[in-house]
Parts: C-alpha cells; structure tokens; sequence
C-alpha cells in the first residue's frame, strides 16, 4: 500500500484564534483561515486544519484531554485507496466523503483518513556545509546562515501518539503496509508507511489510557541551520521551548520541541535518516542517553563581556 506519510491533521481546539496565531508564527501559511479556523500550509502543501472544537462535520473527540480529531494521510493513487479499504472493511466501518477522503478509525480510537496526496514537489536545495574534503561545498561567496534567511517548514514529517497499548496499535499499521524502523523498548515502535524512505512518520508511546492523544507533530525543515533559526525566532516571539535544540539517536533527525495552545508539542526537525527495507531495525532501552546525542538549551543571546550574567 503505497501510503506516503501524513498529509495534514484536523484539531478542534477551544482558542482557535491563538492556535491560528500560533501556527503562523511557527511559519506556516494561512488559507481561507478566519474566525472560524481554516488552513495552514507547509511550503509542499501538506498542513493544519484548525476548528473549534464544536465546529459541525469534525470527527468525534477521543474523550481525553487530546484535541487532534483526524490524522489524513496522503497516498499514491486510486489503487491505493481501494486496497486501504478492503482492507479496512474486513472488520471496521469505512467510508468517502465528497472531498475525496477516505475515513475510518484504527484500533486505538483515533479517527484516520486517507486520500490521494495533493502535496507539492518541491525542487529546493538542502542545506550544504563547507568541509574539508568534500566534493559538494556552497558556491564560493555563498553565505551558510543569515537573519535573512527565511526558514521555512517544507514538509509534514511525523506524529506521535500516546496510546494504551503500542503493540496492538502497531499491529494495525502493519495491516496498512508501515514497517518498524526502529524501537525503544517498553515505549513503542518507530513506523514507516511503504511510500516514503523517511526514518519514520509514525511513533508510539506507551501511556496510561487517559493520556491517549497526540504528544507531538513536527514539520521539516532544510536543515539544522533552518531549525536553529526557527526556534530562537520562535522564541524571541514569547513562545516557551520544552525540548532542545538537538540531535536525536534513533532517526538522526535535529529536533527543537516547543509548548502550544493545541494542547500537544510542536516540533521542527531536519536531516532525519532515510531507509528501505533491507534495513534492520535496532531495539534499544527508553533513555535521555539513546533518545538524543546531545542537547542544547536555548539562552538570551550573548558574547564576551556583556549579559546575561
């Protein structure tokens, strides 16, 4: 099932004007967004669609804390879709609305879709880096970093649950074609859908049930100059960072985490590892010394005899 990775996700929240807010402020671009909510796009197209959390047609909330209502994956084509619902069929309702989407919810409770990707080919270079060596180097006079730089999200990346059970929740992703890359013993399973050769769109976290929900959903950027400069702009405009900035194991992927009114993290993220199927998975412990290589923590800015103390 050529399912390619997560194209956008619905929340129904209670302060839609500060999520809006807070969203574009992380860099996405609003479209036909008003009081109401709307949509708010990656350079590639995939997305948020923010709703009040009473807003019609929405798909019913988990009954905890979380607000995600929908995850819409995008895939390949129409052959896609039809086997992704004969599968689905066998022992769940399943059916298409008129925008073309395929609905349905998984074994844990959280609503899906799935439709034919609208997301855009991007044809946008990644971040070079000069290094002694290496036949690939920025064009001479080319500028690494500058405040002009506008680091932007590209990408969708991925999502991670919260869920009472991550085996079982694994086992109805492998019906769908998802793959473990890699695995943190006793928490849950990193997951790749067959369309993509990303280290994972997909991660569980084993949790008590009454904190099933969404923990966190990231975009990618270009690189881990692009996420550095995102997150101290994010900063600067008074919003709080929870984790990072770093480098995680498992994926390889920078990461800087930061607090939402979406009632879940937010993440950027950049370089994360590519694999295919000849590819074994690692099984390693759940600990600060094999979920990053290192951590930074983010400071007022400072240099040689001058603040902060």
């Amino acid at each position: 099932m050529n399912i390619i990775g997560p194209e956008y996700l619905t929340f129904g929240v209670d302060d839609v004007r500060a999520c809006v807010q807070y969203l574009i402020d992380y860099g996405l671009k609003p479209l036909d967004v008003d009081d109401q909510g709307g949509f708010l796009e990656a350079l590639d197209g995939t997305g948020v669609l923010i709703r009040h959390r009473d807003h019609a047609g929405l798909p019913a909330p988990m009954g905890t804390a979380s607000t995600l209502r929908e995850t819409v994956y995008g895939v390949a084509d129409e052959s896609t879709l039809q086997a992704i619902e004969h599968e689905l069929r066998k022992d769940r309702e399943v059916h298409r609305t008129d925008d073309g989407v395929l609905h349905a919810i998984d074994d844990m409770g959280f609503a899906l879709g799935f439709r034919i990707t609208q997301r855009r080919a991007l044809a946008l270079p990644g971040e070079i880096s000069n290094a002694p060596g290496s036949t690939t180097l920025r064009e001479v006079n080319s500028l690494g970093a500058s405040n002009e730089m506008a680091a932007l999200p590209r990408s969708l990346s991925h999502v991670v649950y919260f869920v009472p059970d991550a085996d079982k929740a694994e086992a109805f992703y492998t019906r769908l074609g998802f793959v473990c890359t890699d695995r943190f013993i006793g928490t849950g399973p990193f997951l790749r859908p067959a369309g993509t050769l990303d280290h994972h769109t997909l991660f569980f976290i084993n949790t008590p049930p009454f904190m099933k929900g969404i923990e966190h959903f990231t975009f990618h950027m270009a690189g881990p100059t692009e996420v550095m400069l995102a997150g101290t702009r994010f900063v600067e405009k008074g919003y709080q960072s929870f984790w990072g900035p770093g480098r995680h194991q498992l994926g390889s992927n920078w990461f800087w985490y930061f607090n939402s009114p979406l009632g879940c993290h937010v993440e950027y993220d950049a370089d994360m590892d590519l694999h295919d199927d000849s590819w074994a998975p690692r099984v390693e412990p759940s600990s600060a010394d094999t979920s990053q290589y290192f951590l930074f923590e983010h400071r007022e800015k400072w240099m040689p005899g001058g603040k902060p103390e």
